[in-house]
């Protein structure tokens, strides 16, 4: 038996009735979702690589820009209805888009299992630091994996809409928000006694660049890229203006992220020299207890990144439902968090970004500059779109070889959205073909 898109949640736009979603509830799960041990490890490494002056620059001119392009990507979400899948059969074509779907279920499989590493070794180090115990060992890290791994199943069982709307907004923001409030007076206290202006002037070992510790920051918000219509798309419509799912992402994770980044430049400067950043978290008054909140938040990256990665898998498999995906995924993570080795990260974070800077700088150029598709297309394969995604993979490992002072996302963000912006009317997937009446 076919299915059609009325088969399949994520290729159908979400109905108006389902669209629940107000500014408070966009800014709090993004917030939340920008909160992470990992943002704050990526601003503690570079501070040494690049001086604390150009740290600063890059983790404030990097969010703006990458919780931009998130808040643009939402937007078309929202007033498409579409999920992430859905907007890339619309750009792309519904047999060429299964590629960029398949790659982005394998990068969420990849960013799920991190965030269970993550969790499970701050389990360890509070357990050690404020209790004396010893989970190091192999069954200490079976324990704390699986404990996670309980936690996160018991999640996907419920309703992602109830999680976001009654605990995210309601409780977890609040806390979250005040557990980095108490960690960065702390470490502000403690840079106070050693000199403000030493810390500030603190210079980089020359191991970095500006732009490319400014890749390196918008590195983080690409990697959300195609999941944030899976969440968008729940969004009541705007009537005019940019609306809420726009406004709502974009400064819920912006500041989510200058303020981890922000977090993490201030540990590495205030700790001694060679310190683990959990270790000296757990070191600060209160600390304990402000991390453990962060720690429970890190649950919600984890969350977000097997639904969006079941939403992606049901568009490619529509017999199995989103929450039965979600399950199968989450125990593959599991499993794969007992036994690889997770502590590459630089250069995960940018091959994700060498892959869905141009993929979405294509899919804003088609779709982000007009009316937004209110369906999926039935064009197989788009020629133009593909092989400008193809040709803005090689643009940015290019910059990256030959001009690294100049950084490789923005550029390769503006070649490719030029060019898919240039090309929209001249093929059946633009906007003037895709546009229908919106009800």
């Amino acid at each position: 038996m076919a299915f059609t898109n009325d088969n399949n949640e994520a290729l159908t736009p979400l109905a108006a009735g389902s669209r629940v979603f107000r500014w408070h509830d966009h800014l709090s799960l993004w917030f939340s979702l920008g909160v992470g041990l990992l943002v704050m490890q990526i601003g503690a490494y570079l501070v040494p690589a690049v001086g604390t002056r150009d740290a600063v620059l890059a983790i404030v001119l990097g969010s703006c820009i990458g919780a931009g392009l998130l808040a643009w990507t939402a937007r078309v979400g929202c007033e498409s209805g579409l999920a992430s899948a859905g907007l890339m059969h619309a750009t792309y074509g519904s047999a060429f888009a299964r590629l960029p779907v398949l790659l982005n279920i394998v990068q969420l499989i990849g960013w799920t299992t991190f965030e269970l590493v993550i969790m499970r070794e701050g389990t360890q180090a509070i357990g050690k630091q404020a209790f004396g115990w010893s989970l190091d060992g192999v069954l200490g890290g079976l324990f704390t994996t699986l404990l996670w791994g309980a936690v996160l199943l018991a999640l996907l069982a419920g309703s992602m809409v109830k999680l976001v709307r009654r605990f995210v907004s309601r409780f977890g923001l609040p806390l979250v928000v005040l557990s980095l409030l108490w960690l960065t007076w702390q470490f502000a206290g403690q840079l106070h006694a050693k000199g403000w202006e030493s810390f500030w002037s603190r210079p980089g070992s020359g191991g970095m660049g500006l732009f490319s510790a400014l890749d390196l920051v918008i590195a983080m918000p690409v990697s959300w890229l195609p999941l944030v219509a899976d969440y968008a798309r729940h969004g009541k419509r705007s009537t005019g203006g940019l609306g809420s799912a726009f406004s709502g992402t974009w400064l819920g994770y912006a500041l989510a992220n200058i303020s981890c980044y922000g977090l993490g430049v201030m540990v590495v400067s205030a700790a001694e020299p060679g310190s683990n950043l959990v270790t000296a978290l757990l070191l600060a008054q209160g600390g304990l207890v402000a991390l453990g909140l962060i720690l429970i938040d890190e649950l919600d990256n984890a969350y977000g990144d097997v639904y969006s990665g079941s939403v992606s898998a049901h568009s490619l498999k529509p017999r199995w439902s989103v929450k039965r995906w979600g399950i199968a995924l989450a125990v593959l993570c599991i499993a794969f968090a007992l036994v690889l080795p997770m502590h590459t990260l630089e250069p995960f974070l940018l091959l994700l970004s060498s892959v869905f800077v141009p993929l979405y700088g294509v899919i804003l150029g088609r779709l982000g500059t007009g009316e937004a598709p209110t369906s999926t297309g039935t064009r197989r394969v788009d020629l133009v779109a593909a092989l400008i995604w193809i040709a803005g993979i090689a643009v940015y490992h290019a910059c990256a070889r030959w001009t690294p002072q100049l950084g490789s996302a923005l550029p390769t963000l503006v070649f490719t959205f030029v060019l898919a912006w240039l090309t929209r009317q001249a093929t059946a997937g633009g906007p003037s073909a895709l546009a229908q009446s919106r009800g």
